[in-house]
């Protein structure tokens, strides 16, 4: 083969013309070279679904040896036996910067959306979840320990999936890395990675051992982001799994079913209602806007139950059913009681 200009497309097929047909057997060096001068030239600008054949002699039988990879994740390169190569686009994500609500883009906050009071949202609005160029992967397999409610003197605003330590965790949607900050910063959240979407959602990935993705960059569903842990506030190793929209909280239940990975439709409708601790994937929407209108007592020094029912225009019966309690249940101060 006659040798070409390095700077030309030539030179990569003559550079790929020195490695025989037993390139997974060369040299880490050969290999490493060999993936140097790739990533010093020019990327070809590729559409989303197109495959970028650079070196084509005798492409009607060859056989993949190896891929290595570029300066763009989505892009791959593939040798061949019979000393051809080629571009492969692995999918990159169709959404663009303008898809993303960048005004309440926050990297050093946890929650973005701090400033952005539930009163001002819809009552109701339509998410679409996937359709042909947006895809879902379930972000973990696995049965559910621990579900959206209230949990002991917190708020649980998740889901656990119990995994073991090391275990792959993935993006759910198409979206872009907003956090993915060590335990230090993120309190009982562990090691954690949040995701915004084009579609205004945002996921939440807990008390992960460790991250596979920084800040800013663009992440595919199904796409591995972090590796399941039990970093935080933890007993055991579990995926920590949030769904926010505009920074409140609703049952991730409501979309996926974490024991099968299905998504369980292709769009939601949210209701203003979800987004309260009490509301949850089975009930009725009757059910769920009664549960989010509940008041909710927190215990002081002093409260007695008979003293709750004359505050609140109750009686004492129907505060010990709503909370499946005795009417000579001890209250503790912190404990949070539901009065109506």
């Amino acid at each position: 083969m006659e040798k070409q200009h390095p700077n030309s497309l030539g030179a990569k097929y003559y550079i790929c013309g020195l490695l025989n047909s037993n390139i997974l057997g060369t040299s880490v060096m050969i290999r490493t070279a060999y993936a140097a001068l790739l990533l010093a030239l020019p990327m070809p600008a590729l559409a989303h679904t197109d495959t970028m054949t650079v070196a084509q002699p005798h492409m009607a039988e060859r056989a993949p040896l190896d891929t290595l990879p570029t300066a763009d994740k989505f892009t791959k390169v593939v040798l061949y036996d019979n000393n051809t190569w080629e571009y492969i686009d692995c999918g990159r994500p169709v959404i663009e910067d303008t898809d993303f609500d960048t005004e309440n883009w926050n990297t050093d906050r946890i929650h973005a959306y701090r400033d952005v009071p539930l009163a001002l949202l819809p009552d109701e609005v339509d998410i679409l979840l996937v359709d042909s160029l947006h895809p879902y992967h379930p972000p973990y397999v696995g049965d559910v320990t621990s579900r959206y409610c209230f949990r002991r003197t917190r708020e649980h605003n998740g889901t656990d999936v119990r995994l073991k330590v090391g275990d792959p965790i993935f993006a759910a949607f198409d979206g872009r890395v907003r956090v993915s900050e060590g335990s230090s910063k993120t309190g009982g959240y562990g090691n954690l990675i949040v995701i915004r979407h084009a579609n205004g959602l945002e996921t939440y990935y807990g008390h992960l051992s460790e991250h596979a993705v920084q800040v800013g960059e663009l992440v595919k569903a199904g796409e591995v982001i972090g590796y399941g842990g039990n970093t935080g506030r933890s007993t055991g190793p579990h995926l920590h799994f949030e769904t926010r929209y505009q920074g409140q909280s609703f049952d991730p239940e409501r979309i996926i079913d974490f024991g099968t990975g299905q998504l369980r439709d292709t769009m939601i409708t949210l209701k203003k209602h979800y987004f309260s601790i009490y509301s949850h994937h089975g009930q009725t929407d009757e059910e769920s806007l009664a549960a989010s209108q509940r008041i909710v007592h927190r215990i002081k020094s002093g409260d007695t139950l008979s003293g709750l029912a004359v505050k609140y225009h109750t009686t004492v019966s129907k505060i010990c059913k709503l909370n499946n309690m005795s009417p000579k249940a001890t209250l503790r101060i912190g404990q949070r009681v539901t009065v109506r």
